[in-house]
């Protein structure tokens, strides 16, 4: 089991307010991924559920066990940090095994745990290396085997590919969301990476100053953004926004148009504008277009890689109908 309940938690520091009092349930077995930028309470949430941080205010109940005041060893979670945290003169098969040790477990369960670990992680080959013999990827698999030898209700992960490059990152993402459905045990992963949230999770929660501004599945989030914050932060490249006379014209005060929602012509569409950059990817390219009525904006469109444009040239923008998001004054979306 690894249901975890927010029951109106708070957290203050002095006077001032970090996350107002909020709601949320975590599924026992659901992927949730907390993002947004930075600042807006997301690791302090984890740790809050950790017990690294006092809560403020509320209660957080862990398999419908009241758990607010109870210290972080007790809690059944496991958690993963950004820094690796191993222990540079012990081998893999130690730092693994440390947490164990601790507890008390008899060798043999030890070494069970350990080898069911190292299998699951592809690290069975590296069990007498030390953490200096391994890459960066390696050494984070080696912090999630040591938590998963606890056996956790759940496991917490504060940003655990951060200080991987590009490729490992991705790498990495593609193990841990393989792991999750191997363990079936909850995860709740905090990353600024919305690349990271709309591919890893069953449920992302969008945290702006403390407040939740919506919970869904990534593909939710992505057709039904409730304002325009998560319209904006959701989605890579960002959606474009017009205000307006362009907007009055759907009927809003602001509409949203996403970069693959844009159909592209040399000859006539409903906005006219001059290429600025072009970024050939291969199997995308991306536009940077400024448009007529204001040469300062820049509007980004995502075509096939194939397609030839140039700095310069010309080019006239149509928005596919059905894919126009709708704001209000609030910036809420307009159903």
């Amino acid at each position: 089991m690894g249901r975890i309940v927010l029951e109106k938690v708070s957290k203050s520091f002095g006077d001032t307010v970090v996350i107002p009092p909020l709601d949320l349930s975590i599924e026992d077995g659901e992927f949730v991924v907390f993002v947004g930028p930075s600042g807006c309470g997301k690791s302090t949430l984890l740790r809050l559920i950790a017990g690294l941080e006092d809560v403020s205010g509320g209660r957080i109940l862990i398999d419908d066990q009241d758990a607010t005041s109870v210290p972080p060893a007790k809690r059944s979670l496991a958690m993963v940090f950004q820094s690796y945290a191993l222990y540079p003169h012990m081998t893999v098969r130690k730092n693994i095994a440390f947490p164990m040790r601790m507890a008390g477990l008899d060798q043999a369960e030890q070494t069970r745990r350990i080898d069911a670990a190292a299998k699951a992680l592809n690290l069975t080959d590296y069990l007498d290396r030390r953490p200096g013999q391994l890459s960066g990827g390696q050494r984070q698999r080696v912090a999630i085997g040591r938590a998963i030898v606890r056996e956790p209700a759940a496991f917490l992960f504060d940003e655990p590919l951060s200080n991987l490059d590009a490729a490992l990152r991705h790498g990495m993402r593609l193990e841990i969301s393989e792991l999750h459905q191997r363990l079936d045990t909850t995860m709740v992963y905090v990353t600024h990476d919305q690349v990271e949230a709309m591919t890893m999770a069953d449920k992302i929660v969008v945290l702006q100053a403390g407040v939740i501004e919506q919970v869904g599945s990534p593909l939710e989030l992505y057709n039904t953004p409730r304002n325009m914050f998560v319209a904006g932060f959701i989605g890579s490249p960002q959606m474009n926004f017009f205000t307006g006379s362009d907007a009055a014209a759907y009927g809003a005060v602001t509409i949203g148009v996403r970069p693959e929602h844009m159909r592209v012509s040399a000859t006539e569409g409903t906005w006219k504008g001059t290429v600025g950059v072009a970024e050939h990817l291969g199997s995308d390219t991306f536009i940077h277009i400024h448009p007529e009525t204001e040469p300062t904006k820049t509007i980004t469109i995502r075509v096939d890689g194939m397609f030839d444009v140039r700095h310069g040239d010309t080019v006239f923008l149509t928005p596919d109908a059905d894919k126009i998001h709708k704001f209000d004054a609030q910036g809420l979306r307009i159903a």
